[in-house]
């Protein structure tokens, strides 16, 4: 088989892995019965779970590798990348405006999902033989599940976020940072290439807490950056604003009419593709969140599930809203090319910068956004990926998977990779499958431990004295202390 037939095959099985029949009805599905079970817990504590995690940042005398921050920080690294920029461009051009409705939707919705796998996470998290906390789906569902199908579960996703790892989380966005230099600043693909890797390689030797550090600074700098230079577009074109708003609600429920190069769109594909690359910007779902969570210094599974759900809310509402309203204000989604086609996506969100700033801004935001928002992505996936690798081979694999990791970060800055984006998307759809059942088989452990906690503590106010005076007896508690001590 070549290239291409390997690429078309790839992009038939993704079709299918994402397509109305398999996850999608399993991505909303699980997210609103999740929404049920916890009240709303994504809009009654999101006030809370905010302050807590970008403005106290940590939880005191806490065990855990980082800080409740850092460990947000680092997931957010992972998700926050091309697919904020790309992917929202690439579902607006397919499935018109509508598809940033159904985007927020998913957010919403994944809000529950991204709560309830960090909460896992930390839940069932362990202490590995150098100290590290340990967990995330690869152990969560084995721990909690015990019997062959959780286990046959936890593999899967191991084996899927490996590949995963070294596809969206490694070659493509190194592909993305170094065409976008070399198109915009001349940089050779090859010293991209070699700085990214060396840089990569540095960062990795040092663990989750150079890691965490890294992010913890870089993160909040780019997301920043990035807003700023949306919002002035967007208040010079607020006169375009309402327009905007009424035809993604609109569209989303009817689909868009074909206009010169543009494809036009059934309600099905608006839906699609917003789900789809909601899910690939924000990653709710997919379980990868909660590898971060669990090396998180906090004092109750609930606090570091509700940390970690602003990162769907900041993602996606926040910076995926800001790309697509940008896209649309501009009408840069109905733009066509010389032959009369719609404009590439992976010049799409580049062109509206550029019609929205003076000079050469916008097209410099989004270059440097899209950098940042990469080798981000690498870091947090890097850390996913040996996370998983531990759980299939052992410690003694970590670093030479760091090793490789950095070298796959050279061949993904100098190559096509057009088989390899389809395969990325195949691996995260299979990522998030065994990650939702377990989501769901969990449920009411899940429910019932968040209920109790906020019964005692809504504001998330309470200090570590107070938190173990109210969980004294709880069974779920004293399993979580033990498994917290156990090596």
């Amino acid at each position: 088989m070549n290239l291409d037939s390997l690429e078309s095959f790839l992009g038939q099985v993704g079709g299918i892995v994402w397509g109305p029949y398999m996850l999608i009805p399993l991505l909303l599905g699980t997210g609103l019965y999740l929404t049920v079970r916890l009240g709303g817990i994504q809009l009654l504590r999101l006030g809370a779970a905010l302050r807590l995690g970008l403005l106290k940042r940590h939880d005191d005398d806490a065990e855990g590798d980082i800080s409740q921050f850092e460990a947000l920080t680092t997931a957010m690294a992972a998700t926050v990348g091309t697919g904020n920029i790309v992917g929202v461009a690439t579902a607006i051009g397919i499935g018109g405006p509508g598809a940033l409705f159904w985007m927020w939707v998913t957010a919403i919705l994944g809000m529950a999902s991204k709560y309830s796998e960090a909460f896992l996470g930390v839940r069932f998290r362990a202490t590995d033989e150098v100290g590290e906390k340990n967990g995330g789906p690869q152990y969560y569902l084995e721990r909690g599940i015990p019997n062959a199908f959780g286990k046959f579960l936890a593999v899967a996703f191991a084996i899927f976020a490996v590949c995963a790892s070294f596809g969206i989380g490694n070659m493509t966005q190194g592909n993305s940072i170094a065409h976008n230099l070399e198109n915009s600043f001349s940089v050779p693909t090859w010293i991209t290439g070699l700085v990214l890797a060396g840089l990569t390689l540095v960062v990795l030797v040092g663990g989750i807490k150079s890691i965490g550090k890294v992010t913890a600074g870089l993160v909040p700098v780019m997301i920043l950056f990035y807003v700023l230079g949306a919002l002035y577009i967007l208040l010079v074109n607020i006169t375009s604003v309402p327009a905007a708003f009424a035809e993604i609600f609109s569209q989303a429920f009817t689909g868009t009419s074909a206009a010169g190069g543009f494809l036009g769109s059934t309600i099905m594909i608006a839906v699609q593709y917003g789900v789809a690359r909601g899910i690939f910007s924000n990653e709710s779902g997919m379980g990868s969140a909660a590898i971060a969570a669990a090396s998180a210094q906090t004092t109750h599974p609930v606090r570091q599930g509700l940390v970690s759900m602003t990162q769907t809310f900041i993602d996606t509402i926040i910076v995926v809203s800001c790309t697509g309203l940008v896209i649309i204000t501009t009408g840069v989604w109905k733009e066509v090319d010389a032959a009369g086609q719609q404009i590439s996506a992976s010049i799409m969100t580049g062109q509206a910068f550029s019609h929205g700033l003076p000079g050469q801004w916008g097209s410099w935001i989004v270059t440097v956004g899209l950098v940042m928002f990469a080798y981000s992505t690498v870091l947090g996936w890097a850390y996913y990926g040996e996370r998983n690798v531990e759980r299939l081979f052992g410690r003694p694999a970590v670093m030479p998977f760091r090793i490789l990791f950095s070298l796959v970060v050279y061949f993904g800055c100098t190559v096509q990779l057009g088989v390899v984006w389809n395969f990325s998307d195949v691996m995260n759809g299979l990522m998030a499958i065994p990650n939702l059942i377990g989501l769901l088989i969990l449920s009411g452990l899940i429910a019932r431990e968040t209920k109790f906690y906020l019964k005692h503590d809504p504001k998330l106010e309470a200090n570590r004295a107070q938190i173990e005076a109210f969980m004294a007896g709880d069974p779920g508690w004293e399993e979580w202390k033990a498994s917290e001590r156990a090596r």
